[in-house]
């Protein structure tokens, strides 16, 4: 059964320099800075997607664009799609709580070296 995603939800961007980063997404694109999180993170709201710069210290494995797609339940999506023949690094995780969610994601690779993220929202509680 495919997992369906309904929509993109996050952008990770790899960066050089997080501060330029920054100021280029805040100040000069005008994107709603949402918040900073350790190590080398930002995060920047546009429409429905959220964009997450990702400081990379130039490590060439960490400079890859990854999409973070949308879906109900993380761990049911990873075990869907385990099924289905995908293999992930780690299972699913609780990486934060934003206001009254907490967000929840697997990573797995698409067979052509680009990196997937399967993310949900969930209720707290």
């Amino acid at each position: 059964m495919p997992v369906s995603p309904s929509h993109l939800a996050q952008i990770g961007i790899p960066v050089r320099n997080l501060e330029r980063a920054k100021r280029f997404y805040g100040d000069l694109l005008g994107l709603a800075h949402l918040f900073d999180a350790p190590p080398g993170l930002s995060f920047f709201q546009c429409g429905q997607t959220r964009l997450m710069l990702s400081e990379t210290e130039g490590k060439d494995e960490d400079a890859r664009v990854i999409l973070y797609y949308d879906v109900p339940n993380a761990r049911a999506a990873q075990a869907a799609m385990v099924e289905a023949g995908a293999s992930f690094r780690d299972d699913a995780r609780c990486i934060a709580r934003v206001v009254d969610k907490d967000v929840w994601l697997a990573v797995t690779d698409d067979g052509e070296g680009n990196h997937v993220g399967i993310m949900s929202h969930e209720a707290v509680g």
